[in-house]
């Protein structure tokens, strides 16, 4: 079993920049890929970000238009989200998972996940 802790959320004014942080613990992640989720009161779950564990490939959704870099440390079991020039719209909670398939843009498709971490962006 995966256990993922997620750190690094808080209150930001537009404009400015969060790094958030996913610990996981328990099995390996080699054959695994990690991804960021984000949701908002009255909204959908949405995709943010992914990146694959045994190669690094990254992928992310057409909103963060090169704001937000994911990256890993695959000898710390260890996944990041910096997030740079944030919007009001960005406010969410954000949630790390892990998955085994390639179906990275799909919520359904990951078996793990964090208890989120709330970013809230003000104008």
């Amino acid at each position: 079993q995966v256990q993922l802790v997620e750190s690094g959320g808080g209150l930001v004014q537009a404009g400015g920049s969060l790094r958030l942080s996913c610990a996981a613990s328990g099995r390996t992640f080699s054959s695994y890929a990690m991804g960021w989720f984000r949701q908002a009161p009255g909204k959908e779950r949405e995709f943010v970000a992914a990146i694959t564990w045994s190669t690094g490939t990254t992928y992310y959704a057409d909103f963060v238009k090169s704001r937000f870099t994911i990256s890993r440390d695959y000898t710390k079991n260890t996944v990041y989200m910096q997030m740079n020039s944030l919007k009001p719209e960005d406010t969410a909670v954000y949630y790390c998972a892990v998955t085994s398939t390639s179906w990275l843009d799909r919520a359904d498709q990951y078996g793990y996940w964090g208890q989120g971490t709330q970013v809230t962006v003000s104008s």
